[in-house]
């Protein structure tokens, strides 16, 4: 059911050549982009009887077929928004994917699940019109993100609907014990955590931490699920979780892909800017996971 893998990248103040303007959500008007070559359309939709404001990256060209690509953005589940998603979301369309990153309400459980599995229905009935016919599905998400992302395909799997051809997590946040060595080095001695204090109002009761699609992370069962790529700095506060989930994801028989990035600076943090003057120093290689992931999983005629 849910899908989430993380792409982290570069200094807190980065941003990509293809970050996006026009940063309100206004129903279907064309937004503009510091890059030429970087298109994005900011859209309100009607999905399960409510409104969600939505982001469209890339655009596609005539008989062109895309991977189309369901993108969260992070936040700690309580903060951020379409604008702090454009790093990541960017970075999709830079390898090739037409994305749509959902604007989903930062609510405790279920709410955010169930707006981002919503959207993923409608991205899916539009997939041809968005990417191309027969364009195949992708969940993505960073930080909080790829909570959401991993929850999301937990949630395609157990209704059978829609199909995904893979999960892209970037340094995801999936244990709220907030306790493995990698968080302990970032954090230190402070008896503060805003990523502990973000699953405490996200897990509205101490049973939503039993539940697979809040924690995807201590799911039973994981088979089913779409290949996965997991991308995580080597300095990442979400480095041990994000791999052990990805070891498990293995475990279970499924097509895992790892990559840790060495100049990931201040990940997951770097991910969630919305603006800035330097480009991620990582950009190319997270591109090339991308595009490589995509190749891997793309569906091929039978010879």
């Amino acid at each position: 059911m849910i899908a989430w893998f993380i792409v982290a990248c570069g200094p807190a103040t980065f941003a990509i050549t293809r970050f996006c303007l026009g940063l309100l959500a206004l129903t279907a008007m064309p937004a503009t982009s510091s890059s030429p070559s970087s298109i994005c359309t900011d859209s309100t939709i009607q999905v399960d009887g409510q409104e969600v404001d939505v982001r469209v990256y890339g655009k596609k060209q005539a008989g062109q077929v895309l991977p189309l690509v369901v993108h969260f953005h992070g936040g700690a589940f309580v903060s951020g928004d379409l604008d702090n998603g454009c790093t990541v979301a960017g970075l999709l369309e830079a390898a090739g994917a037409r994305v749509v990153s959902v604007g989903y309400p930062l609510s405790p459980f279920p709410k955010p699940l169930e707006t981002g599995y919503a959207v993923l229905q409608w991205a899916y009935k539009q997939r041809t019109r968005l990417a191309g016919a027969g364009a195949q599905v992708y969940l993505a998400g960073e930080e909080a993100g790829g909570n959401l992302a991993a929850g999301v395909a937990l949630m395609a799997r157990d209704q059978s609907h829609p199909p995904l051809a893979g999960q892209i997590l970037v340094s995801p946040m999936l244990d709220p014990c907030v306790g493995t060595a990698s968080l302990r080095a970032v954090t230190g001695t402070a008896t503060a955590c805003k990523w502990a204090d973000g699953w405490l109002k996200f897990l509205g009761c101490t049973r939503d931490a039993e539940h697979p699609y809040a924690v995807p992370g201590a799911a039973q069962r994981l088979a089913g699920l779409p290949p996965s790529l997991v991308m995580v700095g080597s300095a990442d506060p979400m480095h041990d979780e994000a791999l052990a989930y990805a070891d498990r994801l293995e475990g279970a028989g499924l097509l895992v892909v790892r990559h840790v990035f060495n100049q990931a600076q201040q990940w997951p943090d770097a991910l969630l800017q919305p603006g800035g003057t330097r480009t991620c120093p990582c950009a190319a290689e997270v591109e090339e996971q991308i595009r490589h992931f995509f190749d891997t999983t793309r569906c091929r005629p039978p010879s």
